[in-house]
């Protein structure tokens, strides 16, 4: 008796499947590691001219030196508005096709960054608005932005009452609400994009569970400690991790798309559409926020039409 053989199932989406990337320019903040560092080498590697956009140009000139194609190091510290007005004035009008905003720091110890903001929501949201809306004439498709599982943390939200964390500083809390932050940002570019006839797309990944270097510089002794074993037993690696970021850059996907990994709790796996809470879709929170981030930072938003 004849058999018959079930359909082989698709294979999953990797970065072999990157599509020619020749003649596109990519900025990718926080290039020289993580996650970053491996997005930045793929996108090359599939022919892109990738812009590192690091605060360590030292670290940064070594990463790109590992990658296989066209690549260029600038000085970048999302920490301090007055760098990121220096670097989007020295862009000088290039056409910039991709613009992933990567970078981020995770539960460190209070501090504020040059301008005076807590280190985690200046750095990982404001410093990243500021560049993508002082940059945003020049892009020409998409804009990405890496956010986190945290924004699900219990607890996680908009402190509008006390962004900065004045009245009681807790580094999960904080790192959570930046990462809430990321998201609501890019609900609010898409609809701003879409309201001005824009093409151009915003999306928000997240790398699921990834062992890189930033766990490194979270938290207390005691957190990073556990923070190791975990990369140990439970992470994906960075190069897994890499991949949201990578397949929201080129896939073919709805403005404000969220893409993490497609396995148990989105803590590794394939890069898929994933959801996200009620928080991180509300449009009123989403609009309040910008108009509080362009009072913090003085950058507005402002894009070319069609």
């Amino acid at each position: 008796m004849a058999t018959t053989s079930k359909p082989a199932r698709p294979a999953k989406w990797n970065a072999s499947r990157l599509p020619d990337l020749t003649g596109r320019t990519v900025v990718v903040t926080g290039a020289n590691s993580g996650i970053g560092r491996i997005a930045a080498q793929e996108l090359a590697r599939a022919g892109a001219h990738v812009v590192y956009a690091v605060r360590d140009e030292e670290r940064g000139r070594a990463a790109a030196a590992e990658a296989r194609g066209s690549t260029e190091v600038r000085r970048l510290d999302l920490a301090d508005l007055a760098s990121v007005r220096e670097f989007a004035k020295a862009w000088e009008g290039r056409p910039l096709d991709l613009l992933i905003n990567n970078a981020g720091v995770m539960m460190l110890p209070q501090r504020q960054t040059r301008d005076g903001f807590e280190m985690q929501f200046g750095t990982n949201h404001l410093g990243h608005f500021a560049l993508t809306n002082l940059l945003l004439p020049y892009i020409t498709d998409r804009v990405v932005t890496v956010a986190s599982g945290a924004h699900r943390w219990p607890g996680a939200a908009i402190h509008f009452d006390d962004l900065n964390l004045t009245a009681g500083y807790n580094p999960q809390r904080a790192y959570a609400q930046s990462k809430l932050a990321n998201l609501l940002f890019t609900l609010e570019l898409q609809r701003r994009l879409t309201e001005a006839g824009s093409t151009v797309r915003a999306l928000a990944a997240h790398p699921g569970y990834a062992a890189t270097n930033l766990q490194s510089h979270a938290g207390n002794p005691l957190s990073r400690a556990l923070m190791q074993v975990a990369n140990r037993l439970v992470a994906q690696t960075d190069r897994a991790g890499a991949l949201p970021t990578l397949y929201a850059a080129v896939a073919d996907l709805p403005g404000a798309s969220y893409v993490g990994p497609d396995g148990l709790a989105e803590m590794r796996g394939a890069p898929a559409l994933v959801g996200r809470t009620a928080a991180a879709s509300d449009p009123v929170a989403a609009r309040r926020l910008w108009d509080v981030s362009e009072e913090m930072t003085g950058v507005t938003f402002a894009v070319k039409a069609g």
